[in-house]
């Protein structure tokens, strides 16, 4: 199950949201083996766990946040930001933003550093910022509605949810998937989870200048201003 697109229209251009989506896809595209192939870029600029922890290759932390090991991963973690990033940019501001993005990426390398902290293999990936914005997202609109595709078995279904639902249910997955696999599929789990419970804290500051409770209670968990209505459409069944 993913998101296609929400019913929360941001009140401004989500410039930043645009330019860390050009920035990652520019990346891809330089690193990849088959289009750019700069392969001793994609390996200097990841994230290594046991150097990190002994002090060494620390931009890592940083840079790890712009590559991306494939078109699906890739693909995925722009789908998430493009949703749900245009509305955490819209209350905290361009600058706030980019900011805020930053750090829940660094809070995700962090988390998996001190979970495997000899770790050698390399970690990449916008995952860990990107589920600091659903955090984020989750904190300020549980209620937004959200449009989702999930895949059953043979066929398509699109459908509408709460965020809360969404988010949850996702950041569950994680915490579930880092218990039972850790890192043996070559997922990040558990910076997937930091990540996130960053983007909640650091939203916080937000939520309580909203007006904590009282903002929920005004908006009922939903966008503060109209929600976008779609045109009802349907998504044929791909059967295989």
């Amino acid at each position: 199950m993913f998101p296609i697109r929400d019913h929360n229209p941001s009140e401004h251009p989500a410039h930043v949201r645009n330019a860390l989506i050009i920035l990652n896809l520019v990346m891809f595209l330089l690193t990849a083996p088959w289009l750019g192939g700069m392969s001793g870029l994609w390996d200097r600029l990841a994230l290594y766990p046991a150097a990190v922890s002994q002090g060494f290759w620390m931009w890592g932390l940083v840079t790890h946040m712009f590559l991306h090991a494939g078109i699906m991963h890739i693909a995925g973690n722009m789908l998430f930001l493009w949703v749900f990033g245009d509305n955490l940019e819209d209350q905290m501001g361009p600058v706030g933003f980019l900011v805020f993005y930053l750090a829940c990426g660094l809070a995700a390398a962090g988390g998996q550093v001190l979970a495997d902290p000899q770790s050698a293999v390399p970690m990449v990936g916008a995952s860990g910022a990107i589920a600091g914005v659903m955090g984020g997202y989750l904190l300020l609109f549980p209620r937004a509605r959200v449009d989702v595709i999930a895949i059953i078995i043979i066929f398509f279904k699109r459908f509408t949810i709460p965020a809360w639902v969404l988010l949850l249910a996702w950041f569950g997955l994680q915490l579930v998937s880092g218990a039972l696999l850790q890192q043996e599929d070559g997922v990040a789990y558990i910076a997937h989870a930091a990540g996130f419970i960053a983007g909640v804290l650091l939203t916080l500051p937000v939520f309580l200048r909203r007006g904590g409770p009282a903002f929920w209670g005004a908006t009922r968990g939903r966008p503060p201003h109209q929600a976008a209505s779609y045109a009802p459409s349907r998504i044929p069944e791909v059967r295989r």
